[in-house]
């Protein structure tokens, strides 16, 4: 009796294993967000490169204040295929910059809201931005105006930039995703093209997200499944992580070439921490 129950169990461990592996797979299908494949996120620095530097950043590390950053947005801000709220870039930029910045007292703030376009979001500036009291702001926008074929507003983005910079923050706008659905709208270069020239007017900085999406797949030759969930629009967490890490360079770099203006009393060892902010980001360029 005892010989002839082994193969049942046997058996029935199998039926067990085989119900386990299938489940897991079923709710990997059913879940929004995909795993990203292993790849090494590699950072362009003249891609990953703002204009202008960070002074009202630079300023605050050099005398040792708590800094405070709001990224305002819709899905790609709020994090729509990602699999927790801590694979959100800004939960991500956060983690670079406090290697950026060792020691020092920072917070990135999420202020995305699915599916909103320029007018909801200026409206909520007040409650969702200005009341948080930003030294930098990330406002990144223009996705859901090509989704929906509607041209972006030059009056509302300078009205918002200006409410921003009104309160003293640094500004950086962040352009549209490289993916399928935005590779499909004809009016992706205008706009593309417009947030550019809007950036270089308004004398804020731009994040060129399109491209640097863009050189992993044109020239790391990832597939868009590596950064793209299957809906062909939103991130997963590689495409979230992989930019907030260009962004946490870019911001490291442009801060550090602040430098050179400030004059705060005491700041030697302040300067003295980015001064490693430039050292790592410099690393992270050139790591192969």
């Amino acid at each position: 009796m005892m010989a002839k129950s082994l193969p049942c169990r046997a058996a029935v461990l199998s039926a067990v294993a085989v119900t386990l592996v299938c489940g897991r797979a079923m709710a990997q299908d059913q879940t929004p967000a995909v795993a990203a494949v292993a790849a090494e996120c590699k950072v362009q620095s003249e891609i990953a490169h703002f204009e202008l530097p960070l002074t009202n950043l630079a300023h605050r590390l050099s005398i040792g204040k708590p800094i405070r950053i709001v990224a305002i947005g819709s899905s790609s801000t709020a994090g729509f295929g990602a699999s927790s709220p801590g694979a959100t870039y800004p939960s991500r930029l956060e983690a670079e910059l406090r290697e950026h910045f060792p020691g020092h007292a920072l917070t990135v703030v999420n202020r995305g809201v699915y599916s909103e376009e320029l007018p909801n979001m200026i409206a909520r500036f007040d409650t969702a931005v200005i009341a948080e009291r930003p030294h930098l702001v990330i406002w990144q926008f223009g996705t859901n105006a090509l989704m929906y074929d509607r041209p972006l507003s030059p009056g509302l983005v300078a009205a918002g930039v200006a409410r921003l910079k009104s309160v003293g923050a640094d500004v950086v706008l962040m352009d549209p995703q490289y993916a399928p659905r935005v590779l499909a709208k004809p009016a992706r270069d205008e706009l593309i093209a417009r947030m550019a020239e809007a950036a270089k007017e308004y004398k804020v900085d731009l994040l060129h997200r399109y491209d640097i999406m863009r050189h992993w797949h044109e020239v790391d030759g990832l597939p868009f499944e590596t950064f793209v969930t299957r809906d062909g629009l939103h991130l997963n967490d590689w495409g979230y992580a992989c930019v907030a890490k260009s962004l946490g360079v870019a911001i490291a770099e442009a801060t550090a070439r602040a430098t050179h203006n400030v004059t705060m009393p005491g700041k030697a060892s302040r300067l003295a921490s980015l001064r490693h902010a430039t050292r790592r980001a410099v690393r992270v360029l050139r790591a192969p």
